[in-house]
C-alpha cells in the first residue's frame, strides 16, 4: 500500500508561519533531515536557498540553513528570488539542491519550504516521503539535537546579488525578438518578482509596474495572479496605452495576462498560443501538450483543430512535468498560469520566462494577444471550494460519490466534473464545466453541499 505524505503537498511543505510544521524547531529539523539526505550522496554537499518577501521568510530560511549546516552542508543564499530562479541556479551552478522559502499565492501569514534537486527538478514523492520520516524521527528525539537558537539570534545569510543577476541574464538570453515596441503593465504581487522583473524588463520593453513595493505583509494582498482582474482593469481604464498586462504570483513561478482590451488570458490561453507557435517552428514534440484535469474543454477542442493532442495530468506542476517527461513533451502547464517550456533549459514553471515567451510570440506573429486566442471558446466553468475537517477519499463517502455520479450522468459528455482535494490547503475543490451556466452552478452547488454535509469543517 502506498504511504501518504503528511508534510509535503503538491508544492512542498506549507502552513502558517510559526505553527507546525513551520516552527523554529521544526524548520531547523527539516533542514537537518534534508542535509542528511544530501550528504548520503555527497559528503561535501552544497545547497542554495532563496526566499520570497514575507516577513517570516528570512527567519525560516535561517533556521533551515542552520539545520543544513549542522549536518556539514555548505549553504549559499540568493536572497529574495523567484522559485524558478532557484531551480535554474541549483542546476547551472552545481548545487546539490535548491530550497525556496515561499507559500506562493497564499496570504503573508503562511509560508512554505520547496525543494529542488541538483538537476533543477522538484523532488520525487518517494524521496519526500523518506525525508518526512526522518523529520518525524528527529522530532521524537529532539533532545539529542544540537541546541536550536531562536529566530532572533539565528545567523542571517547575505543574499548573493551575482546569483540573481546570472538568472536574469539567462532569462534575457532566451529572447531573440525585439520587444522594445511593446507597452506592458506588470503586477509583481509585492512578491519575489520585485527582485528580478524590473531589471529584466526595463530597457527591453516599455514597462510600468504595479504592486512592486513589498513590506513583508502585502504579498498577494488584493493583487497578483489570484487577482488578474486588477491588472486587466488597469489596462482597460488606460485603453490604448498598453499592449498587454502581466501578473505574477508571490514566488513568480506562474503568470497570467490581460489583452489590450482588459480581458484576462489564463494558462489555457497561453498553452494554446504557445503550442501553435512551437508547432509552427517544429519544436512541439509529438504535437502534444500536457495540461491538467482543470484545463477547460475549450482548450482541448481548439488544440485539436490545430492538429495538436492534449493530455491531462493530475493538478500540480510537478505532475505535469512528470507526464511531460514520460511522453517526451516540450510544452505543458496549468490553467492557473504554471507553464513549462521544455524546448530549452527550464525545469519548472517560470512566470518571467512565460511572460517573455508570450511577448515574443506577439512580436514574431505580428498579432495582438486577443487575436492569438480569439478562437478559444471557453465552456462555462465554476470552482467551489469547501473547507473540510479531513481529506477522506471521495470514493469512500457514498453520498459524495453518488452526487458526482449523478452529475456525470446528467452532463452525458457535454461537460466535465472534477472533484479533488487541494494539495496545499485543507479544501475540497469542485470544478464543473457545462454548456449552460445555470446547470453548471446547480451541479457544482449540489456536489459542494454533499461534501459540506459529510466532511465540512466546523467553522
Amino acid at each position: 500500500m502506498t504511504q501518504t505524505r503528511q508534510l509535503f503537498g503538491t508544492d512542498g511543505i506549507r502552513g502558517v508561519a510559526g505553527e507546525f510544521p513551520l516552527t523554529v524547531e521544526s524548520t531547523f529539523i527539516t533542514g537537518r533531515a534534508l542535509g542528511h539526505d544530501l550528504i548520503r550522496s555527497n559528503p561535501r554537499a552544497r545547497v542554495l536557498i532563496g526566499q520570497d518577501t514575507r516577513e517570516s521568510s528570512r527567519w525560516i530560511a535561517d533556521r533551515v540553513a542552520a539545520g543544513l549546516s549542522s549536518r556539514g552542508v555548505e549553504v549559499a543564499s540568493a536572497g529574495v528570488i523567484t522559485t524558478p530562479g532557484v531551480a535554474y541556479l541549483a542546476r547551472s551552478r552545481g548545487f546539490d539542491a535548491g530550497i525556496v522559502i515561499s507559500a506562493s499565492h497564499n496570504p503573508w501569514t503562511d509560508n512554505g519550504i520547496k525543494v529542488f534537486s541538483g538537476d533543477g527538478y522538484k523532488l520525487a514523492d518517494a524521496r519526500e516521503l523518506a525525508i518526512e520520516k526522518e523529520i518525524f524521527a528527529l522530532l521524537q528525539n529532539s533532545e539529542a539535537l544540537p541546541a536550536v537558537a531562536d529566530k532572533q539570534t539565528a545567523p542571517t545569510l547575505p543574499g548573493d546579488a551575482a546569483l540573481r543577476r546570472a538568472y536574469i541574464e539567462w532569462l534575457g538570453s532566451n529572447v531573440s525578438a525585439d520587444l522594445s515596441r511593446l507597452r506592458v503593465l506588470v503586477d509583481c504581487a509585492n512578491g519575489a518578482a520585485t527582485a528580478e522583473a524590473p531589471e529584466l524588463l526595463r530597457g527591453r520593453v516599455q514597462v510600468s509596474f504595479l504592486h512592486a513595493a513589498p513590506d513583508g505583509k502585502n504579498i498577494n494582498e488584493n493583487c497578483g495572479a489570484l487577482h488578474p482582474e486588477n491588472v486587466a482593469k488597469a489596462v482597460a481604464e488606460n485603453k490604448g496605452q498598453f499592449d498587454l498586462g502581466i501578473t505574477f504570483d508571490g514566488d513568480a513561478d506562474r503568470a497570467l495576462f490581460s489583452d489590450a482590451n482588459g480581458k484576462v488570458v489564463n494558462g489555457d490561453g497561453v498553452l494554446l498560443l504557445a503550442a501553435r507557435d512551437m508547432r509552427s517552428r517544429g519544436v512541439l514534440a509529438k504535437d502534444t501538450v500536457v495540461a491538467t484535469t482543470m484545463s477547460n474543454m475549450g482548450l482541448e477542442i481548439a488544440l485539436r483543430r490545430s492538429g495538436i493532442r492534449m493530455l491531462r495530468a493530475n493538478v500540480g506542476d510537478k505532475y505535469v512535468l512528470e507526464e511531460m517527461q514520460k511522453m517526451g513533451a516540450t510544452l505543458g502547464g496549468e490553467q492557473s498560469g504554471h507553464v513549462i517550456f521544455r524546448d530549452g533549459e527550464a525545469t519548472t514553471g517560470d512566470g518571467l520566462l512565460t511572460a517573455l515567451r508570450v511577448m515574443e510570440i506577439m512580436v514574431r506573429s505580428g498579432r495582438s494577444l486577443a487575436a492569438l486566442v480569439s478562437d478559444l471558446q471557453v465552456f462555462p466553468q465554476v470552482i467551489q471550494n469547501v473547507r473540510v475537517r479531513e481529506k477522506v477519499p471521495f470514493a469512500q463517502v457514498p453520498q459524495i460519490q453518488q452526487a458526482i455520479e449523478a452529475a456525470e450522468r446528467e452532463l452525458d459528455g457535454n461537460g466535465r466534473v472534477v472533484v479533488r482535494y487541494s494539495g496545499t490547503e485543507v479544501l475540497a475543490r469542485v470544478m464543473v464545466e457545462a454548456q449552460e451556466e445555470g446547470q453548471m452552478r446547480r451541479i457544482a452547488g449540489t456536489i459542494a453541499d454533499s461534501i459540506r454535509a459529510a466532511l465540512g469543517a466546523k467553522n
